[in-house]
C-alpha cells in the first residue's frame, strides 16, 4: 500500500526536477532556447512573406488573365448569335452579379434576354408536392407538346415552365400564345400569402424565347465535404434542364465549380443526359460567363460539349457564327 513518504518523495522528485530546468533555462541553456526560437521564428515569418508575395503574384496574374478575357469578349462574340432571343432560369437563388455577368456575355453576342426566371423552394418542397401534383395536373391542358402520361411530376413541370417562357402565336412569332401566358400566371402566382409561387419573374414576359439558359444555384466550393444534394430536388432541377433542351433551339447548363454535388456532375454521371445536355462550369468566373453564349451558340448548331476546367471537361467551346433567325408569321389552319 502506498504510503504518505511516497507521495512526499514524488512531490519533492517534481519540484526538483522544476527547479532544475529553471535554472538550466536562466543560465548554461538561456542562450541557446532563445537563439534557437529567435532563428523559429524569423524563419516562419520569412516563410509566411514568401508565401504571401506568392499568393499576391497568383492573384494579380489571374486579375490580368480575367482582364484580358473581359477585353477581348466583346471581338469574340460579336455576330454569335444575331437577334436571338434567350430566357434565363435560375435554379435558385443565384448572386445577381453573375446572372448580370450572362445577360451581358448573351448581349455581346448579339443576343436578347426575354425573360429572368427563379425557382423558389416551393418547386421542390417535399411538403408541397401534393400541391404541385394538383397544379400539374391543371397545366397539362396547356402543354403542347406534352409529356408522356408516365413522365412524372417534375418532367410535367418542366415541360411547363419551359413552354411557358418559348411558345409563341404562329401568326405572330414576336408575342407569346395565350397557353403560354397561362402557364406562367399560374406558376408565378398563388392562392395564400403564407406559400410562395413555384416560379417568380423579373418582369412580366411578352416575348417568347428561341433558347434558355439554365443557371445552378452555387455550392460551397471550399468546403471539405459539400452539403449533399437531396436527390428528389437535383431530379427536379435536371428535368427544367431537359426540357430546355428538348423543347428549344438549344439550351445551356451556367453551372458553379464542378465540386461534390454539382449538377454538372449529375449530367456527366448519366451518359444520355451528357450527350444532349451542354453546360458550362464556374460560370461566375469571367471565362465561365464568355463561354455561356458560346456554349448555347455551339448547342443551337447542333455541338453538345461540357466546358470549363476540370475532369472531362473542354477548356474552351467551339465558336459558331448562327444565322438570323426566320420568324415568318404561320397562318393556322382553317383560316
Amino acid at each position: 500500500m502506498i504510503d504518505f513518504r511516497y507521495h512526499v518523495v514524488s512531490l519533492i522528485s517534481v519540484f526538483l526536477a522544476l527547479a532544475v530546468g529553471i535554472a538550466l533555462g536562466a543560465g548554461p541553456l538561456k542562450e541557446t532556447i532563445g537563439d534557437t526560437l529567435t532563428g523559429q521564428v524569423e524563419q516562419l515569418r520569412s516563410e509566411k512573406d514568401a508565401l504571401r508575395a506568392e499568393l499576391d503574384d497568383a492573384n494579380a496574374r489571374v486579375a490580368a488573365g480575367d482582364a484580358y478575357v473581359d477585353a477581348a469578349a466583346p471581338t469574340l462574340l460579336a455576330g454569335v448569335m444575331p437577334e436571338r432571343r434567350v430566357a434565363v432560369v435560375a435554379l435558385g437563388e443565384v448572386e445577381p452579379a453573375v446572372l448580370e455577368a450572362i445577360d451581358q456575355r448573351l448581349d455581346q453576342a448579339g443576343a436578347t434576354v426575354t425573360a429572368h426566371a427563379t425557382l423558389t423552394d416551393a418547386w421542390t418542397s417535399a411538403a408541397l408536392r401534393d400541391y404541385r401534383q394538383a397544379l400539374a395536373g391543371s397545366l397539362v391542358q396547356y402543354l403542347q407538346p406534352a409529356p408522356d402520361a408516365s413522365a412524372g411530376l417534375e418532367v410535367e413541370l418542366g415541360y411547363a415552365l419551359v413552354q411557358g417562357l418559348t411558345a409563341a402565336q404562329p401568326e405572330d412569332p414576336d408575342a407569346l400564345s395565350a397557353d403560354a401566358s397561362s402557364l406562367l400566371a399560374v406558376l408565378s402566382s398563388t392562392d395564400s400569402q403564407d406559400q410562395d409561387p413555384l416560379v417568380t419573374l423579373a418582369d412580366p414576359v411578352t416575348t417568347p424565347a428561341d433558347a434558355v439558359v439554365v443557371v445552378a444555384p452555387p455550392l460551397d466550393a471550399d468546403a471539405a465535404t459539400p452539403s449533399p444534394v437531396d436527390e428528389q430536388v437535383q431530379a427536379a432541377q435536371l428535368a427544367v434542364v431537359t426540357a430546355a433542351q428538348q423543347l428549344t433551339d438549344g439550351a445551356v447548363l451556367a453551372d458553379g465549380p464542378q465540386v461534390t454535388g454539382s449538377l454538372t456532375n449529375a449530367v456527366l454521371a448519366d451518359d444520355a443526359t451528357a450527350a444532349r445536355v451542354t453546360t458550362v462550369s464556374d460560370a461566375q468566373l469571367v471565362t465561365g460567363a464568355v463561354s455561356v453564349p458560346l456554349a448555347l451558340a455551339a448547342r443551337i448548331d447542333g455541338t453538345n460539349g461540357h466546358y470549363g476546367s476540370g475532369p472531362d471537361l473542354t477548356v474552351m467551346p467551339p465558336r459558331v457564327q448562327l444565322p438570323v433567325p426566320d420568324r415568318t408569321p404561320v397562318t393556322p389552319q382553317g383560316d
